[in-house]
This record gives structure tokens, sequence and C-alpha cells, in this order.
């Protein structure tokens, strides 16, 4: 017996500390008495017959159910009529399946989407029958979107990272991400009998797989790339579905400090460089490298991802690239002579110079500066061929070998000092790197005069993009390629023996 009243005892306290609180009056007298709350008030959806109080019909208000029972309730007691057979059944012909749900959020329950049909169809009679609340609580609710043939629940925030909006969704379904005010633009709601179809949001024809690890992106986490084919399956769709701060996060890029140089360096190929993450950083020299002072370097910053500026260290392929020797200049081709021009504009522009040596009379009988060719010669930087420098520290595989052939004597170069400074404000390109020619100072040079072939094919190409002081050139200043890594040929036999035999 002691022990059952223990236990008895022990229950008892434990009802006193988890019991219910009692009904509280003021949280139903909360409701809004735009209808009489004792009052149950019929609606006829389809063929289904619903009856509603007026609190439940109350409490998400005003709607089209409160405006109809108002105007019967007022003309009932205009006429001197009994409200019990004074107020008629409201006939809406619409899914009564749908309207459960919706008479449940109206009797106080929360209401979830179960899958996009069920999200589009409480999306639509939510907007049809004016429930502000109701209304309210799907714009917050996560959205679902068909990818590839399978559904995902996506958080409405998730695509308002930097970069990442506007894309195709809010372009694309721009009724699901719009704001309340703006649901069925262009529509009358007070002449609409019934509101437009929409169907779930679909992408039938893009990879579901692809979809989720961008989607793995977009919360934070990072995603394991496990080839170049699954990078570039990346990319496409992320440039498909405008994702833009995500595709900066796939690019191929390397992002090292070195050491000797005592600069952060990022790497990449001049198919992916932005016109609004170049910069120009000026120093006095170049610690730990070159004795020739310089008077700038071309930085990036990746838009929507980096912090700061960074030495940019330009890629060039696809065998796009002619080195003539004799001269020390070199010849671009096809889309890279077009990337290369469009890139010397925008450093021309950061450094207040014209992005354009054409005159401006030329350019208008011409038709504008887009009807020009897209060459290095019509910025103000460089000629048609590219000034560049191999320098010692410049890595060169030449026909599959290393090419290490330098020379002991030393030559006499101009120079373009400056003081630590940063771009940007000033009015002149002079001033704008604060360079003027000093003294000729003498450095030691790779040697190029033995080598018989006086062209390179250049594979694959790294290069710093140096802003110097130009003697004799079209403006005062000119950007110089200076070789960090190159992969080259020099004749169609060192070509032919690196190919390869097909595979499969």
């Amino acid at each position: 017996m002691n022990n059952v009243s223990r236990n008895l005892s022990e229950t008892s306290k434990g009802r006193d500390v988890f019991h219910l609180p009692p009904s509280d009056p003021e949280l139903i007298s909360k409701i809004p008495r735009i209808l009489p709350h004792e009052r149950v008030f019929p609606i006829q959806i389809g063929t289904e017959l619903f009856k509603l109080s007026g609190a439940s019909l109350s409490s998400d208000a005003p709607s089209y159910f409160s405006q109809y029972f108002q105007c019967q309730i007022k003309n009932a007691e205009e006429n001197g009529e009994d409200l019990s057979t004074a107020i008629r059944t409201l006939y809406i012909d619409r899914d009564p399946i749908t309207f459960r749900d919706i008479s449940l959020h109206l009797q106080g329950y929360h209401v979830s989407p179960r899958d996009g049909t069920h999200f589009v169809r409480l999306f639509a009679d939510a907007q049809f029958y004016t429930l502000p609340k109701l209304m309210s609580q799907l714009y917050e609710e996560s959205i679902f979107i068909s990818i590839g043939h399978r559904e995902f629940q996506i958080p409405r925030d998730i695509f308002t990272g930097p970069g990442n909006s506007p894309n195709f969704f809010s372009l694309g379904f721009g009724v699901f991400f719009s704001t309340r005010d703006e649901i069925f633009p262009g529509l009358d709601r007070e002449n609409l009998i019934r509101p437009p179809s929409i169907m779930p949001p679909s992408v039938p024809n893009r990879s579901a797989d692809i979809f989720y690890e961008l989607l793995h992106l977009l919360r934070g986490y990072p995603v394991h790339i496990r080839d170049e084919d699954h990078r570039a399956s990346l990319l496409r769709d992320c440039r498909y579905f405008n994702f833009k701060g995500i595709e900066q996060k796939l690019i191929p890029h390397h992002i090292n400090y070195n050491l000797s140089r005592r600069r952060h360096e990022i790497t990449l190929r001049l198919e992916d460089i932005l016109k609004s993450g170049i910069s120009i950083a000026t120093d006095v020299s170049t610690p730990g490298g070159s004795a020739e002072p310089v008077s700038g370097w071309v930085n990036y910053m990746r838009p929507y991802e980096d912090d700061k500026h960074h030495e940019l260290i330009l890629e060039i392929g696809g065998e796009n690239t002619k080195l003539h020797l004799n001269v020390m200049r070199a010849e671009f081709f096809g889309q890279v002579k077009v990337r290369v021009a469009r890139l010397f504009e925008v450093i021309a522009t950061k450094l207040n110079l014209p992005p354009t040596t054409q005159p401006l009379g030329l350019l208008m009988a011409s038709g504008g500066a887009g009807s020009q060719p897209a060459t290095p010669g019509n910025t103000p930087l460089s000629e048609d061929l590219v000034r560049v420098v191999i320098e010692p520290d410049s890595h060169v595989v030449l026909d599959g070998k290393t090419y290490n052939n330098y020379t002991t004597e030393t030559e006499d170069v101009a120079v373009a000092m400056s003081a630590t400074s940063s771009i940007g404000g000033q009015d002149s390109p002079l001033s704008s790197i604060g360079g003027f020619f000093g003294p000729s100072r003498k450095r030691r040079r790779i040697d190029l005069s033995g080598h018989a072939a006086d062209e390179w094919v250049v594979r694959t190409g790294q290069w710093r993009l140096r802003i110097q002081g130009s003697r004799g050139g079209k403006s005062a200043i000119e950007c110089v390629l200076v070789a960090v890594k190159l992969d080259a040929f020099s004749t169609e036999l060192g070509r032919n023996a690196q190919r390869g035999f097909l595979k499969g």
C-alpha cells in the first residue's frame, strides 16, 4: 500500500508539474469580432458543405467570407429580418479537399504544404479567398521545386545570398518569390471569378543530382569536386540558374601566399575574369624578386567571394598564343585575342585612360566603339603584339623539356619608379601609378638568342600583368605580360611528340 500511495503521489506531482494551463478567455477575445463568434455560417465548396463559426471566420479577416456574411447581416438588420433565416449559404465552385486544410487553418491549426501540388493549391485559394494570415504564412513557407523530375523543398531565403539573386527561379517563377502585394499582377481581384491556374515550379531538363549539390553549396557546405567534368557540370548549371555567387566558388582557381614576393596570389583562367574584380596595386619594388622596380601589378578579387585583392596570375591556354622571340612580343588568336583586348580596356579604365585609342570622330563614323575589332592594339596599353618578359625565375617547358638557357651578361633597362600608393581618383595615368623614369639599372635575363626558332607556340601559359612606364609608346604606360610558367613548343615535331592516341 505504501508503494502504491508513493506512486500515486509521484504521479500527482507529475501532473502538477506538466499540467496544461486552463483556457484563457483573453486568447479567445483576441479574435476580432468581425462576425458574431457564436453564430455558425454555412459555406458550400464544390460538393461539400462546411459550417464554420464566426470566430473561425473572423480569425483570418477581412476575407471574402467575412465580407460576404457581413453584407448579409447588415441587410438583415436593415430589413428587420431574423439572422437565423436571413443568412444564406455561400457557394463557391472550388476544390473541397483543399478547403478542408483551409478550414483547419481557420479553426486554429497550423497547416503546412505537403508537396508542390498541395502548395500551389493552398497558395492560389488563399489569394482567391483573401486570407491575409494564411497568405503571410505561405509566403514564409518553403518552396517546392521539381528539378529533373525530383521534388525539392527549398527555404525561400536560400537564394538571397550575395550574387545569387536575381536568379532563374526569382525571375521565371516570380509569382512564388514576390511579395504579397504583387500576387497575380494585372488581374482585377474584385471581378476575379477564379484564380489563374498555377503549376508547381518545374525544371525537367536539368540534373537533379547536380542541383542537389548546388543546394548543398547554397547552404554553406563544401562539395567535393571529383574531376573536371564534374566541375564543368556544376558550373554549367550555376550559369543556367544564374547563381553568380556559387559560380565564383566553383571556377578553377588557386590562392596562395608567395613568401619570396611577400604577396597573396590568385591564379585564374582568362575566361573566368570579371571586370568588377580587377584593380591595380602599386609598390616600390618587387620583394625578393627582380631588382627592377615597377609601377604596378594587376590584382584581382573574386566578386561575392573574396574579401581582399590578390596579385593576379593569368592562365591562357588552348594553343592560342604565339611568342615572337626576336621582338619579345606575344600574338593572340581567336577568342583569346578578344578577351585580352577586353581585359586591357578594363585595366585602362582603372588607370583613368580611355578604353580605346581610336579618335571619337572615326568611331562615330564606323558605328561606335563596339564596331571596331577587338584587339590589344586598339587599347592605350599595348600594340597588337603584346610585350612579354621571360625572366630567369620563369619556368619554361619547351618541346617537352625544361628550358634552362640563361646568360650571365647584363643589359641596361629603363625602369619606372613609384611610391607605394593605391590606384584610383587621380587625374592622369602617370599620377595614377605615381611613376617616372629613373636611372637605368642592370639585371640578368634569360638568353633566347641561341635558340634556332624565332617563334614559340604556347600551349598553356601563366602570366603576371605588370604596369610600367613606356618610352615611345602610344601612351605613357603599358601593360606587360611577365611569364611565370610556360608550356610551349618550337617545332611541329615538338608538338607531335606530345600528342596522345585515342582511347576507348
